[in-house]
């Protein structure tokens, strides 16, 4: 049975695994949760496997399936989601790439991915870096767009999609001679990095960012290469009209190719300093107008990829406190809105990188009598409520039942 308004709750990267010196707990159980417990208990709480079999755990591939999009039939990328976002039309023959600026740094006679954000750069250094790399080796056949901190965007003109390329910060702290661009292509993606190494290494930004003391964006990483997707609308494929809330380009990105509304919030930076509370303001005013809303908060991802603990627990704390509480709220008030909390897959702080491990959910009010004692991964083993794809969860949240 159908809901008169939905919302998804998506926290990134939030389960891990336990931590020995913190007596065997996750961050999940570290973080002060009340809200998402209570979704947990009074709800229907369950796991699913978001990665279907033949891909990589990427926040691309897991939250279109959480959307009720098949990966198997709509991926061709993550970057060319993000090119949408950022208002770049891609032709039949160009492949985008995510460009990060990144921090390399010499290390045991080579190489380490020292850091994947470049100290979280600010958005005014890294556009002036962009346009600048972009005069200096762009040409009719690359061009680079600037996004926010440390996330760019490349476009190669008839490039080439057989290759294979890591994401940056799946090799934190790791050599990253082991980890270049390799298959057709690669020798023009390895000589567009080592041209931005040369470039970057003298400009301005980064002379004045090491007196600073800050990390310097001494080369770009070029990764997630794909050709331009096409969704059908959400409205057509479930009607449903959408909203999304999110600091990031891809999410945007999987938003405007379905067809929903992108909603801006001031002060939204992916990162444990974003604005929750505007999101969630953001997200009832949303219910308003549109039937959907998919709330996305980056920073539990973001802590993991740094390793951060604190952060981490911080990150979760702060979406149960902020987003997670006050759409809560409104349900338990008698609105008809039903609402979900989950991830789209785990960011242990021990690998620093994501894993394919099955995530725990919770839907509230309940569809089926599946309560749990909190919110963490032990719903994962304890739980029979159980789904091995995104796509039927999205159904049966949306349905009422399973269908």
């Amino acid at each position: 049975m159908r809901a008169e308004k939905y919302v998804i709750l998506l926290g990134d990267g939030m389960p891990d695994r336990p931590i020995p010196q913190m007596d065997n707990k996750t961050p999940l159980m570290l973080a002060n949760t009340p809200n998402l417990d209570t979704m947990a208990r009074e709800g229907s709480a369950g796991s699913v496997s978001t990665t279907p079999e033949g891909f990589e755990p990427g926040s691309d591939v897991t939250n279109m399936g959480i959307l009720g999009y098949d990966p198997s039939f709509y991926y061709t990328g993550r970057s060319p989601l993000e090119a949408t976002a950022m208002g770049v039309d891609l032709g039949p023959d160009d492949v985008a790439f995510r460009c990060n600026l990144v921090t390399l740094k010499p290390a045991g006679g080579g190489v380490i991915m020292h850091d994947f954000s470049a100290g979280h750069l600010e958005t005014d250094d890294a556009k002036e870096l962009i346009e600048g790399l972009n005069d200096a080796i762009g040409d009719e056949s690359i061009t680079f767009y600037p996004g926010v901190s440390y996330r760019h965007l490349m476009v190669w003109r008839g490039g080439r999609t057989e290759m294979k390329l890591t994401p940056p910060h799946d090799i934190s702290d790791q050599d990253i001679r082991g980890y270049l661009p390799s298959g057709d292509g690669s020798d023009f993606i390895r000589k567009v990095m080592n041209d931005s190494q040369m470039f970057l290494s003298k400009h301005r930004v980064n002379i004045r960012r090491k007196a600073a003391g800050k990390k310097e964006a001494n080369s770009v990483w070029l990764w997630g290469h794909g050709k331009k997707p096409i969704l059908p609308p959400l409205m057509e494929k479930r009607k449903l009209s959408g909203a999304m809330i999110t600091a990031v380009d891809l999410m945007r990105g999987i938003a405007i190719n379905a067809d929903m509304k992108v909603i801006d919030v001031e002060g939204a930076t992916g990162w444990i300093d974003t604005n929750y509370d505007g999101k969630a303001q953001a997200c009832l005013e949303a219910l308003k107008e549109v039937d959907l809303v998919y709330l996305h908060v980056e920073s539990p991802d973001e802590a993991g990829h740094a390793g951060g603990l604190d952060d981490k627990i911080k990150a979760i704390t702060d979406f149960d406190k902020k987003v997670v509480g006050p759409i809560l709220k409104l349900a338990m008030e008698g609105t008809d809105v039903r609402i979900i909390a989950l991830s789209d897959h785990a960011t242990p702080l021990e690998l620093k990188t994501h894993t394919t491990n099955p995530v725990p959910f919770a839907i509230f009010p309940p569809l089926d009598a599946s309560p749990s004692g909190a919110f963490d991964e032990s719903i994962v083993e304890t739980s029979q409520l159980r789904f091995d794809n995104a796509v039927d969860l999205f159904d049966y949240f949306i349905e009422g039942g399973r269908v």
